[in-house]
């Protein structure tokens, strides 16, 4: 039969009358088709649209020099409203009705944890920018996750001990703990009193950890309880939107600053923090000094994908968005190594094109050519080098971040942590 009679035949296959209604149909993407699940609205919407344009900035550049297994990369995209429950809806999605073969996402580790059974029972690859719970380190030991979990930023066992360090070259020893309450903030807290202990700290409220809730509409009673055994700091675990409700709450009780110091985590690394927070009565910002950690994003792509943003979108990446660029190109370079688009190819290939041996490439379409020619790669990311164990993590150092008097966010030093 000539191509013409065989799309005519098509056409009328795929218009059907059923009753009074007509149902169309159209051929599926025939190439790659990732999702994203990312925080678009809600408590991490502020990394969240730039976690998005970093996934299709990273689509689009791959596209334009020839895809993957030569068909274009669809994206198909939702939002996880920095919620657990929504989280899970937009997963089921992406996986039973859009049939994408991996997911990057989600941004919080609540998210992550409501979703990546999900994705395990349809086999789709779950592959975070940013859920940093150690107890995906844990679960995926015990073979919960088949293979199909991985991250592309390292889990807070490494970021409890850069905290530890940071208190302690302060001069903290005593500090209590004020942390969101999800899995962020339990597996981040649980590894971090350990560590503070094991470097001559204490705790104050080791026992009994304040936590709140994201959803409260004040913070009083939280921050009262967290300062009130005065300690030399206090820990704060939190996102930027309820973390500067926080801080201001803070410091309209008096408790910020002054005899008691505070200490951030990665989660409020954000440019608008101070913004957020606002300024006292003399016009300057009230959290100007604050201190933290994050992992430390300058890996050896990290130029080029620098370039790249800030050409697309006239602006900075922000802090996960090194993280987002490596778990689509990982994705992308691992199903052209596997000559495969089906989750269960990328799990078994992302190692692969991650971990020597392999040419290092730090450019994707080169990565994506060398493998077209039969070579093995060693992928070397803007975050790092995205060298994946068994448990599907990454190890990395940690900077130690400050808010300026202007209210912008200098990078004082990077620690390396011992793993």
């Amino acid at each position: 039969m000539k191509k013409s009679g065989l799309k005519t035949v098509y056409l009328r296959f795929c218009v059907t009358i059923l009753g009074l209604t007509l149902i169309s149909c159209q051929s599926p993407p025939a190439g790659l088709k990732i999702g994203t699940l990312l925080p678009i609205s809600g408590d991490l919407s502020s990394y969240g649209a730039s976690m998005q344009n970093t996934a299709q900035l990273l689509v689009t550049t791959v596209n334009a020099c020839g895809g993957v297994l030569g068909n274009p990369v669809t994206l198909f995209s939702e939002d996880d409203q920095t919620e657990p429950a929504a989280g899970a809806a937009a997963m089921t999605k992406l996986a039973e009705v859009n049939r994408v073969a991996a997911v990057v996402g989600g941004a919080s580790s609540a998210v992550s944890n409501a979703t990546v059974l999900i994705a395990v029972r349809n086999q789709v690859v779950q592959i975070s920018p940013s859920s940093t719970s150690p107890s995906f380190t844990e679960r995926a030991r015990k073979g919960e996750f088949k293979g199909f979990w991985f991250r592309t930023a390292p889990p807070d066992t490494f970021q409890a001990k850069a905290i530890a360090q940071l208190a302690y070259k302060r001069g903290v020893r005593s500090l209590a703990v004020l942390a969101v309450n999800n899995d962020y903030g339990s597996g981040l807290i649980n590894a971090f009193i350990p560590a503070f202990q094991a470097l001559g700290g204490k705790v104050l409220n080791a026992e009994t950890p304040t936590r709140f809730d994201p959803r409260a509409a004040s913070f009083d009673s939280e921050v009262r309880q967290a300062a009130s055994p005065r300690p030399d700091a206090v820990l704060l675990v939190s996102y930027p939107e309820t973390g500067s409700i926080i801080l201001r709450t803070a410091f309209e009780l008096g408790v910020l600053g002054q005899n008691t110091q505070w200490i951030a985590t990665d989660g409020l690394k954000d440019q608008r923090l101070a913004e957020l927070v606002g300024k006292s009565k003399d016009r300057k910002y009230i959290v100007a000094g604050l201190e933290g950690t994050a992992a430390h994003a300058a890996g050896n792509a990290f130029k080029d994908f620098r370039d790249r943003f800030v050409q697309a979108y006239k602006t900075e990446p922000a802090i996960y968005d090194p993280n987002t660029w490596d778990a689509m190109a990982l994705t992308v370079l691992a199903a052209e190594s596997a000559k495969s688009l089906t989750g269960t190819g990328i799990r078994d290939h992302l190692r692969t094109v991650s971990n020597p041996p392999g040419e290092a490439v730090t450019d994707v379409c080169q990565g994506l050519d060398l493998l077209r020619k039969g070579k093995k790669i060693n992928y070397q990311g803007a975050s790092g080098t995205v060298d994946l164990n068994q448990q599907g993590d990454v190890v990395g150092s940690y900077d130690i971040w400050q808010i300026q008097p202007n209210g912008s966010i200098k990078i004082l030093e990077t620690l390396e942590i011992k793993h």
